[in-house]
């Protein structure tokens, strides 16, 4: 039967494409309902600034009247200034296990990406690396934390079939509460607070006014310590507000710090509950149904994820990340914590590789790959 691909051009075919992500998951004990709100706002052009600065255009494969496949293609035009290349992205992919199919959905994908003058399709990212994004390649045997990606293990075979090849090998690991702290770890954040007069604060979310400020002071350090890192894209002022504000809703103020050595602020960490052993049990993705759970359930949640921590450069030999991993660690466990997964970490970043490995004991348990294609 022949393969339709069309493009997503109304709010209907928006809701089609987003609601077709449950056709893939059917009987998959792992799959974390996405709440259909959040994937509408995520989408919005009008109301997500990634949009500001870049271009999606979605896609639905069909055969036979139903959907068989979903793909987006991205081009994010601030990516391409800062790393001066010419890269188009794909993401929101979901497929069938027939390459027929996915080899349709990429080629629509690749000639859109063409038609814009780039060269190279990379993915999955969903939209951004900012957002959700990688491949899951290890690790199917546990649903994902908030806020990371899930798929079947065929996708790998359906991307690698259609002439992608490895670009990035992203980490997760997992940390146990009881035994993560090394003695070094204990000892060395001892240390350095009394020789650097390292202090760590959390965020006060009812004071709106002092948050705001704060929010901008993390923006600030998040694009500083970042920014040589692979991939890695500033987000804009109107970018860091629209993620602040949902992470606001979802956020444990006692788990987002701020790190200052000799009175200035030098780094920051933030970690959350994680979400989606909760969200696990809203079947439909509904906001009400999601809200409902959070409720009755938030209490429960045993996990959290670690998911940014880092140092402005220069004040990366005082220790204060150290002092970080020390109270985040402290702080989960008195919330009732019994592990964390610290992800995503880019396997070429030696450093923290080693931090999460050596002063935390910490584990790879998953891996996630984005691929590239050159389409030039």
């Amino acid at each position: 039967m022949s393969i339709e691909i069309k493009k997503v051009e109304t709010k209907q075919d928006l809701m089609k494409f987003i609601k077709s992500q449950w056709l893939f998951y059917k009987g998959d004990k792992n799959f974390v309902p996405p709440i259909i709100a959040d994937r509408k706002k995520l989408l919005d052009r009008a109301k997500n600034p990634f949009y500001m600065h870049s271009e999606l255009q979605e896609f639905l494969a069909y055969k036979d009247g139903e959907i068989v496949g979903r793909i987006a293609a991205v081009k994010n035009d601030n990516h391409n200034k800062t790393h001066n290349d010419k890269v188009g992205f794909f993401g929101f992919f979901e497929c069938v296990n027939e390459q027929e199919v996915a080899n349709k959905l990429f080629d629509a994908c690749k000639n859109w990406l063409l038609e814009r003058g780039l060269d190279t399709m990379r993915g999955p990212v969903d939209p951004s690396l900012n957002d959700e994004c990688g491949l899951l390649i290890e690790g199917f045997d546990a649903p994902p934390v908030a806020l990371m990606k899930y798929n079947p293990p065929y996708y790998i075979d359906l991307i690698k079939n259609y002439g992608f090849s490895d670009a990035m090998l992203l980490y997760a690991y997992i940390l146990k509460m009881d035994n993560y702290q090394s003695e070094k770890l204990v000892r060395m954040q001892k240390i350095v607070r009394e020789r650097y007069k390292i202090t760590v604060r959390s965020l006060d979310f009812k004071n709106k006014k002092k948050l705001m400020e704060d929010v901008q002071i993390v923006k600030g350090l998040y694009n500083g310590a970042w920014q040589k890192n692979w991939g890695f894209v500033k987000a804009t002022e109107e970018e860091f507000n629209f993620l602040a504000d949902d992470l606001v809703q979802i956020a444990d103020p006692n788990l987002v710090l701020l790190v200052e050595v000799n009175g200035k602020t030098a780094g920051f960490a933030l970690a959350l509950p994680d979400i989606n052993e909760v969200l696990i049990h809203n079947k439909s993705g509904s906001l009400l149904g999601a809200a409902w759970h959070l409720f009755t359930k938030s209490k429960k949640i045993k996990t959290l994820r670690i998911i940014t921590l880092g140092i402005l450069p220069e004040f990366r030999k005082t220790g204060a990340d150290a002092v970080l991993y020390y109270e985040i660690g402290e702080r989960g466990r008195k919330r009732g914590i019994t592990q964390g997964e610290a992800s995503w970490i880019l396997s070429i970043n030696a450093d923290m590789n080693n931090a999460l490995q050596q002063a935390m004991k910490g584990q790879i348990y998953k891996k996630y790959m984005l691929y590239d294609k050159s389409i030039g």
